[in-house]
């Protein structure tokens, strides 16, 4: 008799992701494109909690992701009242409730961003500095493959329709003081988790960018 080994959080987890960021792939392509659409807010809250999960959870960690949250939704504030470090641009209805025009989701999101790249970043070096550039890197990389998608989802739009460089180096002048904070701290974050939630955002805005540009 075969012996079944519990799952643990961990691989339940990363199931977990890969379903839901799948199942929206798939059904945003070929099914209901906008009730999937619409149900990206529980996809990004299911991500951001399974986060949490497989995060030691102490004082420290509390405090990075408020920080990350309320830094990150200033600068999101400041871009879209006043077209500063991104440019000029405007959230649309999918990402739920706004604050000042800005959806509370994108602060969850810019703590997503910054745990996960941060995190794959000390896979690959010892180095403070070398870890806080890979880590910017890393995010600047994920936006560029979701800005061309993003209007067409209903998440945000720039004035002309296209991202301009200077949204770019904004990321980069908000993202680093950001990564510096995430590597001085050092949380403890399940890397292989961070791996598989980064490649899923990856797939899934190359997919649907794919798909958009076959029509």
């Amino acid at each position: 008799m075969t012996k079944q080994i519990p799952l643990g959080k961990l691989q339940l987890s990363i199931g977990l992701i890969w379903l839901f960021h799948l199942s929206g792939i798939i059904g945003i392509i070929y099914s209901d494109s906008e009730w999937f659409i619409r149900a990206t807010p529980f996809n990004l809250v299911l991500s951001f909690s399974l986060l949490l999960v497989n995060t030691k959870i102490n004082l420290k960690t509390i405090l990075i992701v408020i920080m990350t949250f309320i830094v990150g939704m200033g600068a999101e504030i400041l871009g879209v009242k006043y077209g500063l470090l991104f440019g000029q641009y405007s959230y649309g209805n999918v990402l739920g409730i706004k604050f000042l025009d800005v959806p509370l989701l994108i602060g969850i999101n810019w703590c997503v961003l910054v745990f996960i790249t941060g995190q794959i970043a000390t896979f690959f070096t010892t180095n403070f500095l070398i870890r806080s550039l890979i880590g910017v890197g890393l995010m600047i990389f994920l936006d560029l493959v979701m800005e061309p998608i993003a209007p067409q989802l209903d998440f945000w739009t720039f004035e002309g329709g296209i991202a301009p460089i200077q949204n770019y180096l904004g990321w980069a002048f908000v993202a680093f003081p950001l990564q510096i904070l995430y590597h001085r701290a050092r949380p403890a974050v399940k890397t292989i988790f961070a791996f598989h939630l980064y490649f899923l955002q990856f797939l899934f805005f190359t997919l649907l960018l794919m798909r958009l540009n076959s029509l």
